[in-house]
C-alpha cells in the first residue's frame, strides 16, 4: 500500500506520535525511513483538515532532537564496542567503510557534521551514537542537533504543505513524484557515502599491507 493511503486509514491525532516515533527510532540509530514518512504526513495535512502542519513540525523536530540526543547517550556509554556490535548485525549500514567515513567527516567538520548529517538520509543514523562515541561535548552537539532538527524537520514539513495547497488539483500526482524524489534523494546519499566507505576501506587496506611487507635489508658489501 503507499505510504500516504496508509496514512489515511490511522487517526488524525495518531499521525503526530507516529513521525515522531518513526523519525526518533532513525535519529537514535534504528534504519528507518523517517523522510519518507515526513514527507507523505506533510502531503496529507495539506488535504486533511484534522491534521496541523504546525503540530506535525513541532512532532517531527521533537522526534528528531529526542533520537539523536539518545543515541548520543548511548554511544557515549557503548563507545567503540558498540560500533563494532552494530558493524556486526547491520553490516550495510553500520560496515567498517561506513564508519570511518563519518569519522573523517566529524574530525573535519565537528558538530556541523551533526547539522549537515541531518539531511542525508544514512548521515541521520550515524550523527547521534558516533558523536556520543567521538565523545563531542554536549553542548555542541545538543546546537547542532537542535538547530538540525528545527531547519530539517520543521522545514520540510512546511515546504512540502504549502506546496500541497498551492497544487491541490494535481496533490496526488505530486505525493507519488515527492515520494519518489525522497527514495532518490536518499538513494543517492547512500551511494556517495558508500563509494567514499570503499575508498577509504581501500586505502586503510593498502596501508595495513604496506606497514606487513617486510622492510628491505640491505646487501652488506
Amino acid at each position: 500500500m503507499h505510504v500516504q493511503e496508509w496514512l489515511e486509514t490511522v487517526p488524525a491525532v495518531s499521525i503526530y506520535a507516529l513521525v515522531g516515533l518513526v523519525i526518533g527510532l532513525e535519529s537514535l540509530g534504528i534504519p528507518l525511513p523517517g523522510e519518507i514518512v515526513l514527507v507523505s504526513a506533510a502531503l496529507l495535512s495539506s488535504q486533511h483538515g484534522g491534521i496541523n502542519p504546525v503540530i506535525l513540525g513541532i512532532c517531527a523536530t521533537v522526534g528528531a532532537v529526542v533520537g539523536d540526543s539518545i543515541g548520543y547517550a548511548i554511544g557515549r556509554k557503548g563507545g567503540r564496542p558498540l560500533l563494532a556490535w552494530l558493524g556486526n548485525k547491520f553490516p550495510r549500514h553500520f560496515g567498517e567503510g561506513h564508519i570511518a567515513t563519518a569519522e573523517r567527516s566529524f574530525e573535519k567538520w565537528g558538530m556541523w557534521a551533526v547539522f549537515f548529517g541531518r539531511f542525508v538520509a544514512l548521515l541521520r543514523i550515524f550523527a547521534g551514537p558516533l558523536a556520543g562515541v567521538l565523545r563531542m561535548p554536549y553542548w555542541k552537539f545538543l546546537i547542532a542537533n537542535v538547530l538540525g532538527g528545527i531547519i530539517w524537520a520543521g522545514g520540510t514539513t512546511a515546504v512540502i504543505y504549502y506546496v500541497g495547497v498551492v497544487a491541490e488539483s494535481w496533490l496526488k500526482r505530486f505525493s507519488y513524484l515527492g515520494l519518489v524524489a525522497a527514495a532518490l534523494i536518499g538513494l543517492a546519499s547512500m551511494l556517495v557515502i558508500k563509494r567514499k566507505a570503499k575508498k577509504v576501506t581501500a586505502e586503510r587496506e593498502a596501508a595495513e599491507r604496506e606497514a606487513a611487507e617486510p622492510e628491505a635489508v640491505p646487501a652488506a658489501d
